[in-house]
């Protein structure tokens, strides 16, 4: 007696079955474009919010030895007590930059950390500028003139301007730089009046500058159709 095959019924593999295209039916290449421009976007909205965190050594570096370099200046001529306290708020200041950025680094490298990073730079360089203007008070010997009162006013917030290329973090640094060390020049004074105008002059100088880096360095905007696809 021979023995029949059974057949049994194929089954189909994991998943729906892909479905057919429908005839005549095809995709709109203005999808393909607005989704090309989303991520030709956030490619671009990486790489600078990514060379951003690499620059924040080169901004703790440029505190710090700013921060020496008047501490040298004003020893012997202003009292040490307040240069070392003036000094103290500036290292809290970089030590909160370093270690934001090394939290940073050693995190997943991804767009959400990235921009993270950048509110807490912002947040840090805000407190660092009340701690360096604090400076006019604490460190500069009673003899600076309206030369050294700009010079420490306005060398370390431009150079903070031309390492972040971030217009927000800029002007949070360089607003209590420039404030408090025109309020110092007419207060104690340091050449008054004639020196603050000269401080607050140079700051807004600066602002234009950081607003022009911060244009340069953004991406480009996705455009309006590409954002309502």
């Amino acid at each position: 007696m021979a023995i029949l095959p059974i057949e049994t019924p194929s089954t189909p593999a994991s998943g729906p079955a892909p479905a057919a295209p429908v005839p005549g039916r095809r995709e709109d290449p203005r999808v393909r474009l607005a989704q090309l421009a989303r991520l030709h976007y956030e490619a671009a909205e990486t790489a600078s919010l990514a060379n951003r965190l690499g620059r924040a050594p080169q901004i703790a570096a440029v505190l710090s030895l700013s921060a020496l370099a008047v501490a040298g200046w004003s020893f012997g001529a202003a009292p040490a007590p307040q240069i070392a306290v003036w000094l103290a708020l500036a290292a809290a200041g970089i030590a909160a930059l370093l270690r934001c950025y090394t939290r940073t680094i050693a995190a997943p490298f991804e767009l959400f950390a990235l921009k993270a990073f950048s509110g807490d730079l912002s947040a840090i360089l805000f407190y660092a500028g009340f701690a360096w203007g604090a400076g006019a008070f604490l460190a500069l010997p009673a003899g600076t003139g309206m030369a050294g009162l700009a010079l420490f006013a306005v060398g370390p917030a431009l150079l903070v301007a031309a390492l972040s290329r971030a217009r927000e973090a800029s002007l949070l640094f360089l607003a209590p730089v420039a404030g408090l060390s025109a309020i110092a020049a007419v207060a104690r004074p340091l050449d008054g009046l004639a020196a603050a105008a000269l401080v607050l002059c140079a700051g807004a100088a600066i602002a234009l500058l950081s607003y022009w880096l911060d244009r340069i360095s953004a991406p480009e905007p996705v455009p309006e159709h590409a954002l309502a696809a």
